[in-house]
């Protein structure tokens, strides 16, 4: 534990090891007293401390439980080593309460510290059977050794296994929310897989349509209007001008058919609604507020790199979502005649330098990633921070159209409306 730190919600074992730290307090204590009354202190005096030293930990232990602050938990054992002292001042029996105080030291203090704290209880535990008896045992010198080498390694071990298990519980729920974020990626390529996929039907059909029965509809409408003319038979004329209604009224249906399959869908693409339902998400996870901003000239784009472009969105709104602190993020698609570039901008508190940021053991490799893959499509990752001043990305590849982009699209729906236009004047 480091200076600043709050003790938080703790394990089983924690629980079972601070336990046992307050029964070996009250066991030593009890001994030792028992010992000090039955080696000629007088008995009042040893009961008196020993009450005095148990109430003060028994204190120190609620009110550190309860407030978390390290700082006031170093204060209360450095008041409980100076009445320990006191009860040396009774008996020489309590040099044994000093292995409590060796424990907790190993917990609180840094190691150096710790050491020093140690070592001067421990002449402690020296000198008071000198003052007492005039002499100490040999194996009272070594064993009070044993005990404080033996208690700080312990106390110091506990604490590193606590630190080894804090990182893997950090290490495992970085791992269950990149797991998260692959299924929501594998959601969203698939929603946008199918969306693609829906307006390519559409759009084939439209033009099927288009070219086949609307087509035919309207030469049976010509032939019909072209037959009136001829015709001297009025029983015929009046079929023949049936016949050329019916066909004008199917082929202004089968234009509104068309026009309903092929335009509304081609304005919203597969890309731009995914990135919308990102934002979307952000929004209602956290206070982040999103917009998209699309060129109209944007064409359709091949299916790598819709899902390149995806991805480093996914990718870069979860670092906006987790470490920019920012309020306001603007992801933009731009046409560069034969290049498709995605800004993703915010205003967060920024980084100095991103390009020699410095990653952790399970984190930081986001934008390598996304440098990576735009760079395996022919493309480019920009990224530019300043601290306090946001933080922008942006991607750059090669657009390489389909046949049927978004423009070529909308040109044949303005060539229906212009059709269907010319037909109903006739």
């Amino acid at each position: 534990m480091q200076e600043g730190e709050t003790v938080g919600t703790r394990g089983w074992t924690e629980r079972t090891m601070e336990i046992g730290q307050h029964a070996m307090a009250l066991v030593l204590t009890v001994i030792s007293c028992i010992r000090a009354i039955g080696g000629g202190a007088a008995p009042l005096a040893a009961i008196a401390v020993s009450i005095v030293f148990l109430a003060w930990y028994a204190l120190g232990a609620v009110r550190a439980a309860r407030s978390g602050a390290i700082v006031l938990a170093k204060w209360w054992l450095l008041v409980l080593a100076i009445a320990w002292l006191c009860t040396l001042l009774v008996s020489a029996e309590f040099i044994w309460m000093a292995f409590v105080l060796w424990l907790l030291a190993g917990h609180l203090f840094s190691m150096r510290i710790a050491v020093v704290f140690t070592a001067l209880t421990y002449i402690a535990t020296v000198v008071a059977p000198l003052a007492h008896y005039g002499e100490v045992q040999t194996a009272s010198i070594i064993g009070s050794l044993i005990g404080a080498i033996f208690a700080l390694g312990l106390s110091r071990g506990y604490i590193e296994l606590l630190r080894e298990g804090r990182r893997r519980e950090e290490l495992l729920q970085s791992l269950e929310v990149a797991h998260q974020n692959l299924l929501d990626l594998q959601d969203e390529l698939a929603l946008t897989q199918r969306h693609a996929g829906e307006i390519q039907e559409r759009t084939r059909v439209s033009r099927d349509i288009h070219d086949t029965i609307a087509q035919e509809i309207s030469s049976i409408r010509l032939i019909a209007h072209a037959e009136v003319d001829k015709t001297t038979d009025e029983h015929a004329s009046q079929v023949l001008r049936q016949v050329e209604d019916l066909a004008a009224q199917s082929s202004r249906d089968v234009r509104r058919i068309i026009a309903a399959l092929a335009p509304a869908e081609l304005e919203d693409g597969a890309l731009t609604a995914a990135i919308r339902r990102l934002l979307t998400r952000l929004e209602a996870d956290t206070s982040i507020r999103g917009r998209v901003e699309v060129d109209e000239s944007v064409p359709s784009l091949p299916a790598e790199v819709e899902v390149a472009l995806l991805r480093t969105a996914q990718s870069a709104l979860a670092n906006v979502r987790q470490h920019s602190q920012a309020s306001r993020v603007m992801v933009s698609l731009m046409d560069l005649d034969g290049s498709i570039r995605m800004d993703i901008v915010d205003d967060g508190v920024g980084m100095a330098d991103p390009e020699s940021r410095q990653r952790e053991s399970e984190s930081g490799f986001g934008l390598d990633f996304i440098g990576s893959r735009m760079r395996e499509l022919g493309g480019e990752l920009v990224i530019e921070s300043t601290p306090g001043s946001g933080f922008a990305i942006s991607a750059t590849l090669p657009s390489n159209p389909r046949p049927t982009s978004r423009q070529h699209s909308l040109g044949e729906a303005d060539d229906i409306r212009e059709e269907r236009t010319q037909g109903d004047s006739a």
